[in-house]
């Protein structure tokens, strides 16, 4: 038998499964450090009246809109991840392989998309185990959020941004 007949190729990652990887592992150690270090409801200036910690515990979406519908949240979470994923997987990997953009702007959209995935995943295990959201970042001028939520809007906003760029070529 020959050499190469033993070598056993290792699967190769998509940039999209690290970004998944990282976000969920950053987003929940920061909540479980932040959550064990503030007080619920007590804010602590950082740059007094533009950014502050404020530990809060949200039952509802975005901006606290739905509180209360923990279950069915979690189901929809679930059910739209779910569906961006296989979308993710099937039809974007072949519209990013047949579309003619760089390979840079590839990478980018699939970090992006392993942005949004996994910002909401890492919200629905906090729903999971806590039936809440742990949010502790507040700009004051805009509802306390977490670092999940800010990968999703990021992994929005790159996928928007190359889709523009892309349509004005």
């Amino acid at each position: 038998m020959p050499d190469s007949a033993l070598i056993v190729k290792r699967p190769t990652r998509s940039p999209d499964y690290y970004a998944f990887i990282i976000v969920i592992i950053l987003d929940q150690l920061s909540k479980w450090y932040f959550s064990h270090r503030l007080i619920i409801g007590v804010t602590y200036p950082i740059i007094k009246d533009i950014f502050h910690l404020t530990l809060v515990y949200n039952t509802g979406i975005a901006f606290g809109l739905f509180k209360g519908m923990g279950r069915i949240l979690i189901l929809i979470a679930i059910a739209i991840c779910f569906f961006v994923f296989l979308k993710s997987r099937k039809e974007f990997d072949t519209y990013l392989k047949n579309s003619r953009l760089p390979q840079s702007k590839i990478i980018a959209n699939k970090i992006a998309v392993g942005f949004i995935l996994g910002g909401a995943i890492s919200n629905v295990i906090d729903r999971l185990r806590f039936g809440y959201v742990i949010d502790f970042l507040d700009f004051r001028v805009w509802p306390v959020f977490n670092f999940a939520d800010s990968f999703i809007t990021i992994g929005a906003a790159i996928l928007i941004f190359n889709l523009v760029l892309t349509r004005l070529k």
